[in-house]
Parts: structure tokens; C-alpha cells; sequence
């Protein structure tokens, strides 16, 4: 029903534009001199479908957001109070949605209650005159309002200020949505993360040396909750991805900026950020499946005792992947350094290789610490390679061929099965959330810092 609505909606909308458009170029008179006109006659048109679509379509959402709190109360009105009585929210959900299961037909798996089928009927019988309802409301709502802005549309209106509001009004929202999800996540993960240190102790969390959770039913914090091993697992997979990533994406950034021909440029540097979109768990099962047995059996040639499941794997496999961000990234910082710099250094004799080193590479290095930086944020929270190419080993130790464990990994762990959410063995995964948050923030608060301090603004 919503997907016609909405498909119905556009099309009234579409009439709408058109019809704005129409009398502005009947008010511009022969010839569309548009001269005669505040605003171009797009605008007009524009205006028209902005005041038929919007009012129709916020009603639309309204009723979708009040329609199941009303469904939800036609069902409990049918329910007798003794029940009712005994039935906790989850018993209730469960109720509804076998209701709704009856009323659209599919049935239950067992026999319904008789008080479950008197539901159903009534149930059934609102979704008809609210199905009905809706449908008149929202388009008698994107009828009137293009009458009403049709009337609207004169030679001296001004139609281009209107949908410019409008359209600001929007991005601003837009923007709005982005900022307040932000804040959610890290609000909802605080509450929770304060949650858990009610449990165990700040000073023992961020400064333990030991991670060894006890599971318990009586809701208590049993273990040991120290972050250092789980940290110190997240930057040695971080630092050798890091030692992968950016000296080969260095230079390939700087091939393709200073010596690739633009042909070879052409496919190469697309060909290169494909890395960049494929799955995560792709490069997880590359790195268990391929890498870290060919580790493991050259490690045993020159006989040293390398895990398949080791920081090595894991941080290689990872470098490759976050080679795209630092290629790319500086690739478009060094480019954007001024031809003339470039000319000035052959001017004076210096060699390709002198100007790059000498003079491209510092005019570009912020930008280029920047890209470190923030491929560094994204190694740092990265999780399906790591949690199936760095095992699971949270011990405090300095051996990147044995196994460790990330602070990704353990929220993973953490958060896997029958969870009980009250519980300080679940809610340890958003204080090592939040954690997580503040470093990759800090970095990349870093990296826009430097960046915007030492850019050398060229003319």
C-alpha cells in the first residue's frame, strides 16, 4: 500500500512541476520572455510540486510512525484484562504479531485463542478504513497544495527565493541527520560503557594487564577486564599494516603522478582502488585460506615457529587493503602541487628525482601525513581480517608471529550468542566501543589538523 501511495505521490508531483511550469510560461507570453518573470520558469514549476509533494509526504511519515502504536491498541482492547495481566512486553509482542499474522491471512502455527481471532477480525477491519484513510488524506493534502501554490504562481512571485529556502532547509537538515546519528552512537555507547564501569572499575579496565572475562548468570563482574592486551593487539596488527600500506602506496602514488604516462594512468589507478571495494571478509578468508599458510611454511623454512593465525597475517593482509586510501589520497595531494614549483626546480638544473624529493614531497607532506593517518583510523577499526587471520590470543606480548587479539575481536566475541545485555561480560563491547571511537577520532582530528595548519596555500 505505502509503495503505491508513494509511486501515486510522485506521479501527482510530476503533474505538479508541470503544471507550475506551464502558467509561468503563459504568464512570460509569447516567446517564454522570461524577462517578465521574477524567476525562471523552472523555478515556478519547481515551487508548485515542492508545495504538493512535501505536506503530502510528512503526512505519510506521521501516519506510518502513529499507525502501529493504534494497531497495537486495537489489538490489547480485544485482549481480556486477566491476560493482559499476566503478559510481560515481550508476551505482548508476541501477541500482536500473532494477530497480525491472522488478520492478514497466513494464520499461526497452532490454534489462535477465540480472544486472538475477535482481535484479528477487529484488527483486520481498522487496517481497511485506515488503508482507505490514508490514501484520502495524503492525496487530498497533494491536491490542495497544487491548487494552492498554482494560485500562487505570478509574473513578480518570487519562485527562485521559495525552492532556494527550501532546498537549504533541506541540506541543512541533511546535514542535521548526520551530526545527530553521531551523537546517538556515542551517546548510546557511553550509557551503556558508564553501565559496565559501575561494574568493574576504570583503573582496572584501562589500565589491566590481563583480559579474562568470566561468564556468569548472577550478573556480577567475574575476571579479569584489562584493555592494554587487547590494545596492544590493535596497534601491532595497525603498525605492520601501516609498514605494508604506506611506503607501497607512497610510491605508487607518486609513479602515477610524476612518471605514469596519462594512458597507463587511465586504467591503473582505478585498477588499483577495486582494492578498496572488496569485502572485508574476502581479504579475512585470502588471509586465513592463503597468506597465513604460506607465512607459516616460509617461516618454517628458515626455521622460525610462525602461526597461520598471527599480527603478521592479519597486518599484511590489511596493508593491502588500505593501499588504495594512502595511493589515492596522496596521489591527488601531490598533483594538486603547482606545475611552476615543478618548473622552477628543472629551471634551476635539478634532476626529476631531486625535484620530487626536494621539492613535490614537502609541498605535499601534510596532506600525505594526513592520508597516514587516516588509513591508520581505518586499520585501527577494521574487523572481519582480524578476527579471522590475527586469532584470538589476549596476551600481553611483543611476538608478531604468534596470535593476539584486537579490540574489534572482542567486541565480536563479546556481543556473539545468547547475550544477557545487563550483564558486564556484554556490556564490556561498548566500553571497548567507545574506546575504539576516541582513538580513531583523535586520529583523524590529527590528521585534519596537520593538514590545515601547515597546507601551503598556493596561488
Amino acid at each position: 500500500m505505502n509503495l503505491l501511495l508513494i509511486g501515486v505521490l510522485l506521479a501527482i508531483v510530476a503533474i505538479a512541476y508541470q503544471v507550475g511550469l506551464t502558467k509561468s510560461r503563459n504568464l512570460a507570453g509569447k516567446g517564454n520572455n522570461s524577462a517578465m518573470l521574477h524567476s525562471r520558469p523552472g523555478y515556478y514549476g519547481a515551487l508548485v510540486a515542492l508545495w504538493c509533494g512535501i505536506p503530502a509526504f510528512l503526512i505519510l511519515i506521521v501516519w506510518n510512525i502513529v499507525e502501529p502504536s493504534i494497531f497495537k491498541h486495537v489489538v490489547l482492547s480485544n485482549v481480556p484484562e486477566q491476560i493482559k495481566a499476566t503478559m510481560d512486553p515481550a508476551s505482548i509482542s508476541v501477541l500482536i504479531d500473532r494477530v497480525q499474522a491472522i488478520a492478514s491471512g497466513f494464520g499461526v502455527s497452532d490454534t489462535p485463542a477465540q480472544y486472538e481471532i475477535v482481535a484479528a477480525e477487529h484488527l483486520k477491519h481498522v487496517e481497511s478504513i485506515g488503508s482507505f484513510a490514508k490514501l484520502a488524506v495524503v492525496l487530498c493534502s497533494a491536491l490542495l497544495g497544487l491548487v494552492w501554490a498554482k494560485r500562487r504562481v505570478a509574473s513578480q512571485f518570487r519562485a527562485r527565493n521559495q525552492v532556494e529556502k527550501v532546498l537549504n532547509i533541506g541540506l541543512a537538515l541533511c546535514s542535521g541527520v548526520a551530526i545527530l546519528t553521531t551523537v546517538g552512537i556515542v551517546m548510546s555507547m557511553f550509557s551503556e560503557a558508564m553501565r559496565f564501569f559501575s561494574f568493574v572499575s576504570p583503573l582496572d579496565f584501562f589500565f589491566g594487564t590481563v583480559w579474562n572475562p568470566g561468564f556468569s548468570t548472577s550478573g556480577n563482574a567475574e575476571g579479569s577486564y584489562g584493555l592494554l592486551p587487547l590494545l596492544w593487539g590493535t596497534l601491532m596488527v595497525s603498525g605492520i599494516a601501516l609498514l605494508v600500506a604506506v611506503p607501497v602506496g607512497l610510491m605508487i602514488a607518486i609513479y602515477l603522478a610524476e612518471y605514469a604516462k596519462p594512458s597507463f594512468r587511465a586504467w591503473a589507478k582505478p585498477a588499483i582502488e577495486v582494492l578498496a571495494g572488496i569485502p572485508t571478509i574476502v581479504y579475512g578468508v585470502f588471509a586465513l585460506m592463503i597468506i597465513g599458510p604460506f607465512i607459516k611454511q616460509m617461516g618454517a623454512y628458515i626455521g622460525l615457529d610462525i602461526n597461520a593465525t598471527s599480527a603478521l597475517t592479519a597486518g599484511f593482509v590489511m596493508g593491502i587493503m588500505i593501499i588504495p586510501f594512502v595511493s589515492s589520497l596522496s596521489d591527488d595531494i601531490i598533483t594538486q602541487v603547482p606545475r611552476a614549483l615543478r618548473d622552477g626546480s628543472l629551471g634551476l638544473g635539478a634532476t626529476k628525482s631531486e625535484t620530487i624529493r626536494q621539492v613535490v614531497l614537502p609541498a605535499a607532506l601534510p596532506g600525505i601525513i594526513g592520508a597516514f593517518l587516516l588509513a591508520a583510523s581505518r586499520a585501527i577499526g577494521e574487523t572481519m581480517i582480524v578476527v579471522l587471520a590475527a586469532g584470538n590470543s589476549p596476551l600481553l606480548h611483543v611476538n608478531p608471529l604468534e596470535a593476539v587479539s584486537t579490540v574489534t575481536i572482542t567486541i565480536v566475541n563479546q556481543l556473539t550468542g545468547d547475550t544477557d545485555f545487563a550483564s558486564p561480560q556484554a556490556l564490556v563491547a561498548f566500553a571497548l566501543g567507545l574506546t575504539l571511537f576516541v582513538i580513531t577520532l583523535g586520529l583523524n582530528i590529527v590528521a585534519l589538523y596537520i593538514v590545515r595548519k601547515y597546507r601551503e596555500q598556493y596561488e
